[in-house]
């Protein structure tokens, strides 16, 4: 179950919002193996200022149309990530127009103890979840 926070800089539609959110689902579900229904997604605007992502010395060029996606999830393979990073890149260009350069993904991983989904029960501690 990743939880995704996925920062945009304000300005897009509710329906591009949306398309944007469907990308990063799919890509999701795809790459790490998840059920369709754990899907648990933050989105937070910002005003162009409030966004400051250089290219950290690759010479990547960014537009004022940035997405930053940072996945809290259990642990996950190399391959798995790689996998990730390659979905989330090509679902967003294709169904979203993303330039893949005003893409930045981080991911943190943390373990089955770190979860809660309600009813202040961890779940994959308990047996609820496997």
């Amino acid at each position: 179950m990743p939880l995704l926070y996925i920062d945009l800089i304000e300005g897009r539609t509710p329906s591009e919002v949306g398309a944007l959110l469907d990308a990063v689902h799919e890509s999701v579900v795809e790459a790490f193996g998840v059920p369709p229904r754990d899907r648990y997604q933050v989105v937070r605007t910002h005003p162009a200022h409030e966004i400051v992502a250089l290219d950290t010395g690759l010479g990547i060029s960014r537009s004022s149309h940035q997405v930053i996606v940072n996945v809290v999830s259990r642990r996950r393979t190399r391959a798995m990530k790689e996998k990730f990073y390659e979905l989330l890149a090509t679902n967003l260009a294709e169904r979203c127009g993303l330039d893949p350069a005003d893409l930045i993904v981080s991911i943190t991983e943390n373990g089955d103890e770190d979860w809660s989904f309600g009813y202040g029960r961890a779940q994959f501690l308990t047996g609820e979840l496997p």
